[in-house]
C-alpha cells in the first residue's frame, strides 16, 4: 500500500479532511467552480429565479458612464473572481471609450471559466487587451501589486456575500493592501429582501443548483476518490434572518458511511445530517459602511437597481 504522505493530495484536501471531520460538518464553496461547475453557474445566472446578475447588469448598463467617470483616468481594471466576465463587458465599453487603452485582468481559480472570459471580451470589446491570471485568494492577492499604474478593482456578484462578516473584512484588508492611493474598488452587494424573492433564487423549480450543490460531492469522488451517492442527499436553501444570510447545505437522506480514498478516510453521517457548503450574506447600507471602514476604504458613491435588491459600491484607498 501507498503511504500517504507520497500521495501527491490536491491543495483543498486539507480543508476538505478539517471540515467533514467537524460538527457540523462543511466544505469549501470554492469547490463548486470546476468546468462542469462553472457551466452550472453561467445557467444558473440565466435562470428566472435568480435576479442577481440580471439586477447588477440593469444597473452596469445605466450607470456604466458614472462608475467608470467616478473611477478616474487611465484605469487598467482587475475583476477578482471574474468567471466569463459577462457583465464586464459594459464598463469595458463605457472604459474604451473614455481612454486610448484598456487592460482588463480578469482573476478566477477556474482555468476554464478565464478561457471563456477572454473569448467573451475579445468579442465584445476587441480593443481591450485581456491578461487572464489563474489564482486561489486563499493564497493572497499579490498579482495586484504587479499591475502597473492606477488600478479599478471589481469584485462583482455579490461574491463578498460568501464570506462571514469577520472574513469579509480580512479579505477586503488584503486587497487594500495591495492596492495603492488612487486606485478604487468596485463591490457588488445583494441586498436584504423578502424570503419569498431570496430563497427560490437558491432552490430553483428546475434543479440548477441543486445539481450545482452536488457538484461539490461529484468532484470529491474524482478528485479524492470518493464514493460519495449524489442520490443520497438532498439540496436545502434556508433563510436565516437573524444572521442575514442564505445558507446551502446538503442533508442526507439515510444514514451513511461514505469515504474518501485519497484521504484515508471515512465519514458516518446520520439520516438528516447536513453538511454546510455556503452561506449568502444579504447586506443593509450599515453592513456596507462598517465592512469597508473596517477594510480601510472610503466609501465614495453607490448606485442601486429602481427596486433596491442590489448595490455597486465605488470605495476608495
Amino acid at each position: 500500500m501507498i503511504a500517504r504522505e507520497t500521495l501527491v493530495l490536491p491543495p483543498f484536501a486539507r480543508e476538505v479532511e478539517e471540515g467533514m471531520a467537524a460538527f457540523p460538518k462543511t466544505l469549501p464553496c470554492k469547490l463548486f467552480y470546476d468546468a462542469y461547475g462553472s457551466e452550472l453557474f453561467e445557467e444558473i445566472t440565466r435562470l428566472p429565479e435568480y435576479y442577481l446578475t440580471r439586477t447588477e447588469l440593469m444597473i452596469l448598463r445605466e450607470r456604466a458612464g458614472e462608475i467608470v467617470s467616478a473611477a478616474g483616468p487611465s484605469v487598467s481594471v482587475v475583476e477578482l473572481g471574474a468567471g466569463t466576465a459577462v457583465k464586464t463587458c459594459t464598463l469595458l465599453q463605457a472604459l474604451a471609450r473614455r481612454q486610448m487603452r484598456v487592460n482588463f485582468f480578469p482573476v478566477d481559480i477556474s482555468p476554464d471559466a478565464l478561457e471563456a472570459a477572454r473569448e467573451h471580451v475579445a468579442a465584445e470589446c476587441p480593443t481591450v487587451l485581456v491578461k487572464p491570471t489563474v489564482a486561489d485568494f486563499s493564497h493572497g492577492f499579490g498579482f495586484l501589486k504587479e499591475i502597473r499604474g492606477r488600478k479599478l478593482v471589481l469584485y462583482l456578484g455579490s461574491s463578498i456575500g460568501n464570506f462571514n462578516p469577520d472574513a469579509a473584512v480580512e479579505m477586503l484588508s488584503q486587497v487594500r493592501r495591495q492596492m495603492t492611493p488612487g486606485d478604487a474598488l468596485l463591490l457588488g452587494t445583494d441586498l436584504a429582501k423578502d424570503p419569498a424573492v431570496l430563497v427560490p433564487a437558491y432552490d430553483d423549480a428546475q434543479g440548477v443548483t441543486a445539481e450545482f450543490n452536488k457538484n461539490i460531492l461529484r468532484r470529491l469522488n474524482r478528485d479524492l476518490q470518493g464514493d460519495f451517492d449524489l442520490d443520497a442527499f438532498r439540496h436545502l436553501a434556508i433563510w436565516n434572518p437573524k444572521r442575514s444570510r442564505m445558507e446551502i447545505y446538503l442533508e442526507s437522506q439515510r444514514t451513511q458511511v461514505v469515504t474518501l480514498g485519497l484521504l484515508r478516510m471515512s465519514v458516518r453521517l446520520q439520516a438528516g445530517e447536513r453538511i454546510h457548503t455556503e452561506n449568502s450574506y444579504k447586506y443593509t447600507m450599515p453592513m456596507v459602511h462598517k465592512m469597508l471602514e473596517d477594510a480601510g476604504f472610503v466609501l465614495e458613491r453607490t448606485w442601486f437597481d429602481e427596486c433596491k435588491w442590489f448595490a455597486l459600491h465605488l470605495a476608495r484607498v
